[in-house]
């Protein structure tokens, strides 16, 4: 039944660390995502997109507001998001949605407006405002761990702890099972929440359910069958260089993540040492954790798809599956996200729409951004993306046709400032203003340039698309890298902050756009 007014209901889901070569549908030769593929299939998928900037909290912020972080200026975790910022929530609020969290969304509320003893701020992982919180689902995952109580589970360990092996004698790196089964993975959990709210909302109302998992970022483990489903021995070869002094020296951002920043802990809990400390065949028995993961997810993805389905809503409503930002997964050496190569940056996106049946199974090749989400939404729903925002509606791919004007390149930034402890700062002897990058990826070329005191880097992607081989001081690509730091300028200069750039004062009073305060 349709919805009343016409207006379709909104499923946003944001996964954690779901890198965007890792589906079936676009290719990946060992992963097998059916119910994300089977997404694709009715709807478009965009096949380079990339988050704005890393980790979660900066990530999700490019997401939430449709502005890059040079204007959101959500720069950690642990960075205020500035309450003078709109977001996709508040928007979707005034034209009639209640939109509703399951899970996170690991954003700092702005402090100036709490007081100092609020306990708002002694965490990074508030709730976006706007947003009704239905199953709240942060790190400790405590809702988790208490349900799996109820259901027989011995959780006292807590989090992480809980998501080590039973078993007291596997090593280090193992494919041995958790405590819990694979109906109670904090997965399924959230799925599960999400279905039983769904079964209450009232037919022809339509509703907006924003659910966040956090797999398949670590620590990395899956129960049974997910465990065994794939292969150490297959995939794809690692990019990275050919020894883990080679990679230090590459670059003194690498030698400092590699030395201070990959801890192996943070990844599997109990570990010791650094990361790049694990040897080839436990590097690949984590990725095939990861894989196992992926398909975890995917698997409860199929869940939703029935539940809404049996609800009759499917095809009123709107999905869109993206993840934050990515996983490096052995690459360079590395697990996790930060710095500027591809693998922590390039995300799946897959929107279905009703009404846009036109594109249903379309891949688009076109450089995509997370701030696009935010104003396509909005163009989805009736709402208005308001001009300044860095993000541009993704609608004219979902009708099959060519937008009038688009990128040809791809942006992110990201910033390495350590506020609390000045670990960076220290290391590095910069101040905090000077510990940030920004990168302008075309389809052969890509550019970083930092902010100030580390040397830039330029790859050639055609020829060393694992990004081990930086021509910046090579005079035969001196002009390429004058072109790459131009056009990284005039991107920034395009993008500084319009809030009211676009408005003027007359005699006639202020014209043009303003973007007033939510």
């Amino acid at each position: 039944m349709a919805n009343k007014a016409g207006r379709p209901n909104i499923l946003l889901i944001t996964c954690d660390q779901w890198r965007g070569d890792s589906l079936s549908a676009v290719g990946h030769p060992v992963v097998r995502t059916p119910n994300a593929d089977a997404l694709g299939q009715e709807g478009v998928l965009f096949q380079r997109h990339y988050a704005g900037t890393a980790p979660c909290s900066p990530a999700r912020a490019c997401l939430y507001t449709g502005l890059y972080q040079m204007n959101n200026r959500v720069c950690r975790n642990g960075t205020p998001l500035d309450d003078r910022h709109d977001n996709i929530a508040r928007a979707a609020r005034r034209v009639g949605y209640d939109p509703t969290l399951f899970g996170y969304t690991d954003v700092s509320p702005d402090p100036r407006n709490h007081a100092s003893a609020d306990p708002f701020l002694r965490t990074y992982e508030g709730v976006l405002p706007g947003f009704t919180t239905r199953q709240l689902l942060p790190e400790h995952q405590k809702a988790w761990l208490s349900w799996l109580v109820a259901r027989g589970i011995d959780s006292s360990a807590g989090f992480p702890a809980i998501h080590r092996p039973v078993a007291s004698d596997a090593p280090e790196v193992s494919i041995a099972v958790p405590a819990y089964s694979k109906e109670e993975t904090p997965t399924a959990f959230l799925a599960g929440e999400f279905l039983r709210w769904l079964g209450e909302q009232d037919e022809g109302e339509p509703w907006f359910a924003h659910v966040s998992f956090l797999s398949p970022h670590p620590p990395f483990i899956v129960p049974e069958p997910f465990n065994t489903m794939y292969d150490p021995s297959e995939g794809p070869g690692y990019h990275r260089a050919s020894t883990v002094d080679a990679e230090k020296a590459h670059h003194p951002f690498l030698a400092y993540q590699l030395e201070h920043n990959q801890n192996k802990s943070g990844f599997i809990p109990g570990a010791v040492g650094k990361v790049a400390d694990w040897t080839e065949d436990e590097f690949r028995k984590i990725r095939v954790l990861y894989y196992g993961m992926i398909s975890e997810v995917d698997t409860q993805l199929g869940r939703m798809w029935k539940g809404i389905k049996d609800k009759g809503a499917w095809d009123d409503t709107i999905i869109i599956l993206t993840s934050d930002h990515a996983e490096m997964m052995g690459d360079h050496f590395m697990l996790g996200k930060g710095g500027w190569f591809d693998g922590s940056y390039h995300i799946p996106l897959i929107i279905k729409a009703p009404g846009h049946a036109q594109a249903a199974g379309t891949k688009v090749d076109r450089f995509t951004s997370a701030v696009d989400i935010m104003p396509t939404l909005l163009d989805l729903i009736g709402g208005k993306a308001l001009p300044h925002l860095d993000g541009q509606s993704l609608k004219p791919f979902l009708e099959n046709a060519e937008p009038d004007t688009w990128r040809d390149a791809a942006f992110w930034e990201y910033d390495f400032r350590s506020i609390a402890k000045g670990a960076a700062e220290a290391h590095f002897g910069l101040d905090s203003r000077a510990l940030n990058l920004a990168v302008v990826r075309t389809e052969t070329v890509k550019y970083v340039h930092f902010g100030a005191g580390l040397p830039p880097l330029l790859y050639d992607l055609a020829n060393d698309p694992g990004e081990t081989c930086n021509l910046a001081n090579d005079p035969a690509w001196l002009s390429v890298r004058l072109e790459c730091a131009e056009r990284l300028l005039a991107w920034r200069a395009r993008h500084l902050d319009q809030s009211l750039a676009l408005s003027e004062l007359t005699d006639a009073g202020a014209v043009g756009h303003l973007a007033r305060l939510p």
